[in-house]
């Protein structure tokens, strides 16, 4: 399995394997840390492509002023072992300098998808990611990327940004993975101490309400937001962050939940945001 460094070495070696034999090209966006959720990717990846790159990159445009870009967690080697494991081709790692070159003065927005859920509470979260996953398709040239649920906000910004540019990678969205218990997988699980671990349950706790309330026949957007806040407060310690139903396409909220509705969830515990959701069918 290769390193590659700069975003020249990344393309020239899709279009290498792209070349030899008409292979198609996968890449797994990744910020690192990685978990089984990943490697779920991976595997995703591996089935449906011929060949994978996986990149890790700790996006410093994604992070706000008061975030936590310095301390999120970094295991490079440990990475390279489970994406190997999986059976990636190639790790492409760059450094903020390949990334963001001196002076560059071009970002990606995508105007009021931005704004809304992790957006309206983390300003310019979206802006960064968009322009970083732009450069990253641009220099991988992959012919499919591969995002876990759990960023459903972000998928729709990207699924936004790519049809409105015209790019040409397929965005592929994989099952969130979790937890026995229930808690889906994230990097910033690390930061939990064991108390907070287990307030962290009530995330899924009110997904899993609102799914049983819709399976009921419950379509009123503002009983399963109840419930589910009613659930969150459950956990005194959890300050919540937003609990909305919007339609995915354009995050824009909805008063009823239908096929293809996003149930979505953020919340502090303790020092560490956490998100969930459900996309009901």
């Amino acid at each position: 399995m290769e390193i590659l460094r700069t975003c020249a070495a990344l393309r020239e070696w899709s279009r290498d394997e792209r070349n030899d034999g008409g292979n198609t090209i996968g890449l797994v966006p990744t910020m690192g840390a990685l978990h089984a959720g990943h490697a779920s990717l991976i595997r995703a990846s591996r089935a449906s492509v011929g060949f994978t790159a996986v990149s890790i990159f700790v996006n410093p445009t994604q992070f706000g002023p008061n975030e936590d870009f310095a301390r999120y967690p970094r295991s490079f080697e440990a990475d390279c072992a489970l994406a190997k494991a999986e059976g990636a081709d190639v790790i492409f790692a760059p450094s903020v300098e390949e990334m963001y070159p001196a002076g560059a003065a071009t970002f990606v927005e995508v105007s009021g998808l931005s704004d809304r859920l992790d957006g309206n509470s983390r300003p310019g979260h979206f802006r960064g990611v968009a322009t970083v996953v732009a450069k990253l398709f641009i220099a991988s040239e992959a012919d499919r990327a591969f995002f876990g649920q759990k960023d459903a906000a972000q998928i729709s910004v990207l699924r936004r940004m790519g049809a409105d540019l015209r790019l040409a990678t397929e965005i592929v969205v994989c099952p969130i993975v979790r937890e026995p218990d229930g808690l889906a997988l994230s990097s910033r699980n690390v930061y939990l101490n064991p108390e907070e671990r287990r307030e962290a349950l009530a995330l899924s706790c009110a997904i899993r309400r609102a799914e049983e309330l819709f399976a009921s026949g419950e379509r009123r957007g503002d009983l399963l937001i109840a419930a589910a806040k009613e659930i969150l407060a459950g956990e005194p310690a959890i300050r919540i962050d937003y609990v909305e139903l919007v339609d995915w396409a354009t995050l824009a909220p909805t008063e009823r939940a239908g096929p293809g509705s996003l149930f979505a969830v953020a919340a502090w515990v303790g020092a560490t945001r956490l998100i969930d959701n459900t996309v009901f069918p």
